[in-house]
């Protein structure tokens, strides 16, 4: 069941997924990224997926958390897949995807969790 203030949210958080989206496809796919931050690429990769997971789960309150898992795991190992094209000067590692994935299901988990415990208040 989705609450009032959640409909009214959906849009800004839509919204939200698509800038997020943007930037972090200019960052993975640009040859020389515009920002660099001297943090483990890892936590890069995880702060990007969860902040587009976070997005996506608000921003479509009624869709299944697996499906959204699976199409952001899937933008996940697409970006690793790009990056392997030689003039990008980027690397494709395994790894990368892996923590994309970890870090998507572990927001799904929280959200599934949340999600559950307001049905049981409602």
């Amino acid at each position: 069941m989705i609450g009032f203030s959640q409909a009214r949210l959906a849009p800004i958080t839509r919204l939200l997924f698509w800038a997020a989206l943007v930037f972090a496809l200019v960052m993975a796919l640009s040859p020389k990224p515009p920002i660099t931050v001297t943090v483990v690429d890892k936590w890069q990769h995880m702060a990007a997926f969860g902040t587009l997971t976070v997005f996506a789960c608000a921003g479509w309150p009624q869709a299944r958390l697996l499906r959204i898992a699976e199409r952001l795991s899937f933008l996940g190992a697409m970006i690793e897949l790009v990056q392997s094209i030689p003039m990008l000067h980027r690397d494709c590692d395994i790894m990368d995807w892996i923590a994309d994935t970890a870090i998507i299901l572990g927001v799904v988990a929280v959200v599934a969790l949340a999600r559950r415990g307001q049905a049981r208040i409602l």
